[in-house]
């Protein structure tokens, strides 16, 4: 974490002030120092693909129910269809939950898979296999087995803006609680993993008083009170950043250090990462528009970040294990969700970058259609695991909008049409990329592994 220091110029035993004392170990690298990290980097260099278009992941860690998103069964029988409505969309015949009216007036901006299946409710299996496109741990064997679509993304597109990271979680990548989990590279190594922007806030709320302010390693203010005043801290912080920069080149200390350190102290003192994770700089006004959740708030630096060319961010929105509290805990979140994802959709292409940002909005699973009407002591409706129906949106990228792929029966129980499984997602995500997923990397038994089983996108999206 990046810490700068005011103060008398004593110097550690490294030969550095410590008024410009630098740790520059990012969060979220495998435990790696940030130059070890961009040294691993210079070992295994990405190719760049001859586009440049980004993803958002928006990760509803716990899974959300089909039924009250985007797969509602309005005709089922009350212990199926739930205590919801629906919304009726631009597009005849398609409806979305009644928890839902902000993206039920935008469906000409995204599309929906309803017919997503790994028939697997185990929470580490299924947020594996949804992350990596591969079954491979369990809650019994939890290590990840295979990369995570972003550290793919990371290892073969790089960032297309020097000095900023290829792959970035907010506040911090997880899956099941697991950092970085299954959103990481596993056998790419752990320059691939996820650069987590704020792990001091991880488990966030939707409904938590928490203001998301500028990351703790991209500012240390002097105190707290500046730390809530907005003009003056603003104005401290860029104060410190420009004396430790100076200290450090006036010390003579650049001329010592490793290239890969000089990048280490370049990205995190650089004007790019300044600005992209600075997300004081945000108008209140386009903040506002999110809502007043720290998930919005994330989601809006996500926006920052691809804006700037960081080529993947996964927006951590976790909390969704709702199995007895439907109405007062699941429905809210929903609610929430709506309008983050309304007004992402509305940022991105107010300023011209929906046609280059894939926007994916998913959890591990769905939940049981039949409605969990109670356990002992635990009186609230809820639904459980469930991992033979998933729903999915997909927007932006290049993707056909406005189309619903697949059919789940008459109560959302499992698909009977266009049945797909995790894999056709992701190689979906790597064809818009201008990801080969054929591409082959070595796993550690030296075996050439490709990036997916099955490189075929999904046909009605692209």
């Amino acid at each position: 974490m990046l810490t700068l220091r005011s103060g008398p110029a004593s110097r550690t035993c490294s030969g550095v002030t410590r008024r410009a004392a630098i740790k520059a170990g990012f969060l979220g690298v495998g435990g790696l120092g940030l130059p070890d990290y961009l040294r691993a980097k210079a070992a295994h260099p990405a190719a760049r693909g001859s586009g440049q278009k980004s993803v958002i992941l928006i990760w509803l860690d716990g899974g959300p129910s089909q039924l009250e998103t985007f797969d509602p069964k309005p005709d089922a029988p009350a212990e199926f269809r739930g205590p919801f409505g629906v919304h009726k969309t631009r597009t005849p015949g398609v409806v979305v939950s009644e928890l839902m009216p902000h993206l039920a007036t935008r469906f000409d901006k995204f599309s929906v898979v309803r017919s997503l299946h790994h028939d697997n409710g185990d929470h580490f299996a299924a947020a594996h296999w949804m992350t990596t496109g591969r079954f491979g741990a369990t809650s019994i064997n939890q290590a990840q087995k295979y990369p995570s679509v972003g550290s793919i993304v990371a290892k073969v597109k790089g960032t297309y803006t020097p000095g900023l990271p290829a792959y970035v979680g907010l506040p911090a990548a997880e899956t099941v609680y697991l950092y970085p989990g299954y959103m990481g590279a596993a056998y790419l190594g752990g320059a691939y993993n996820p650069f987590d922007a704020d792990r001091d806030h991880k488990y966030i709320g939707a409904f938590g008083a928490h203001r998301v302010r500028s990351p703790k390693w991209l500012s240390n203010l002097a105190s707290t009170k500046e730390a809530a005043e907005n003009t003056a801290g603003k104005t401290s912080l860029l104060r410190q950043f420009d004396t430790v920069r100076r200290d450090i080149d006036q010390s003579g200390v650049m001329s010592t250090m490793d290239k890969y350190q000089q990048q280490a102290l370049d990205l995190v003192l650089g004007s790019e990462a300044r600005v992209a994770f600075d997300i004081d700089r945000e108008d209140p006004k386009a903040i506002d528009r999110y809502g007043p959740s720290p998930w919005g708030q994330y989601a809006a630096m996500a926006r920052r970040l691809v804006e700037a060319g960081v080529p993947f961010v996964t927006v951590d929105m976790p909390h969704w294990d709702d199995h007895s509290s439907l109405v007062k805990s699941h429905a809210p979140k929903i609610r929430t969700v709506d309008r983050i994802v309304a007004a992402l959709l509305d940022d991105l292409d107010d300023r011209g970058l929906l046609e280059s940002t894939l926007v994916v909005v998913m959890g591990e699973f769905g939940r049981t259609p039949r409605i969990n009407t109670g356990q002992p002591g635990i009186p609230v409706p809820g639904r459980d695991h469930w991992g033979n129906a998933i729903s999915v949106l997909v927007a932006g990228g290049g993707i056909r909008p406005g189309v619903v792929v697949g059919r789940t029966n008459a109560r959302a129980e499992h698909p009977v049409e266009r049945a797909l499984k995790p894999e056709a997602l992701l190689a979906t995500i790597y064809h818009q990329l201008g990801i080969d997923a054929n591409e082959t990397f070595k796993d550690h038994t030296g075996r050439p592994v490709p990036i997916t089983d099955d490189p075929t996108p999904i046909r009605e999206l692209i």
